[in-house]
């Protein structure tokens, strides 16, 4: 038998079981936290975009975070509120090649759009007479195009050596597709795709995440070397970025965790709920974090839902 004959044009998601009628309640909770993450994450946009006090480096990082969980939830929700309602949950080969590669591209420039504001941070705090030097209009552009192109273009090729690997089989035990669940399918061996993979990895997420880390760890010796009310604003304008980053890092981990462990012998719903943690969470969190923590983007909010109380009042 050729290979092309075993290779399916279809996948099935296996994790999906009969639930009854407890399947509009699981649909609806699922559209409310959906609907949740487009209003929130929307809001922040248009307050960054519309607000001229605001268009600075680190709020623009912000957006562009924004801008990132809207695209990565675009790949997820809508398929996955049709899979909660439908009793069959089959995906074609292209759709399935084509949410893999939007997962992972939010994946990447979540941690790169992160390192920037990481680097934003190090300017702003240990050099800050040249911070204006350094975060040029112009810097600011090519460091987002990076952020962009960069992953899109090595994931790419990841995913046109993993879409011509022939299979054996069609059945993935996972809510969505995921790169490791359709290699593991493979009639063939899969060495070369695993160092790719592994290559992308470390570029994309590991040496980002070390860079946050050292610029950090400068940070803090600056900190311990200044006046406390300098410690003040400085750890201000940080521990929003510290709380997205250190959730983003358990998203990264619990991710690794379901790619390497033999996910067949993990309860169902253990599996469901640790691939929704990265899907469900930062798109919630980040902008709830940086909504509430940051002054700025505070009181413009406030002074919106203000002005509309008073329009609507008269």
């Amino acid at each position: 038998m050729s290979n092309q004959s075993v290779t399916p044009s279809y996948f099935e998601f296996t994790l999906f079981s009969d639930s009854g009628s407890l399947k509009y309640v699981f649909f609806s909770v699922c559209l409310l936290i959906y609907m949740t993450i487009i209003s929130a994450n929307v809001v922040i946009t248009l307050t960054v975009c519309l607000e001229k006090s605001l268009h600075q480096p680190m709020y623009i990082f912000i957006c562009c975070l924004s801008l990132n969980s809207l695209y990565g939830s675009a790949s997820f929700f809508p398929r996955f509120l049709m899979d909660i309602l439908s009793d069959t949950h089959f995906i074609s080969r292209p759709l399935c090649f084509v949410q893999i590669y939007i997962i992972h591209t939010y994946k990447t420039h979540e941690v790169n759009i992160l390192t920037v504001m990481a680097y934003d941070r190090f300017a702003a705090i240990c050099h800050p007479l040249h911070y204006h030097s350094k975060m040029t209009f112009r810097k600011v552009l090519y460091l987002l195009i990076v952020t962009v192109l960069y992953p899109a273009c090595l994931l790419g090729y990841f995913m046109y050596q993993s879409s011509n690997l022939p299979l054996c089989g069609y059945k993935l035990h996972r809510i969505f597709c995921t790169s490791w669940s359709v290699v593991q399918l493979s009639c063939v061996d899969t060495i070369v795709n695993s160092i790719t993979g592994q290559f992308i990895a470390v570029t994309t997420i590991f040496i980002p995440l070390f860079f946050v880390l050292y610029t950090y760890l400068r940070i803090l010796l600056v900190c311990r070397k200044s006046l406390s009310e300098f410690r003040g604003k400085a750890l201000q304008t940080c521990l929003p970025h510290i709380v997205t980053f250190v959730n983003f890092c358990i998203s990264v981990f619990i991710d690794v965790l379901l790619n390497q462990y033999k996910v067949d012998e993990v309860n169902r719903l253990v599996i469901v709920v640790l691939s929704l943690e990265f899907l469900i969470i930062p798109p919630i969190s980040n902008p709830l974090v940086y909504g509430l923590k940051l002054p700025q983007i505070r009181a413009v909010i406030s002074g919106i839902l203000r002005t509309n109380k008073t329009v609507c009042a008269t």
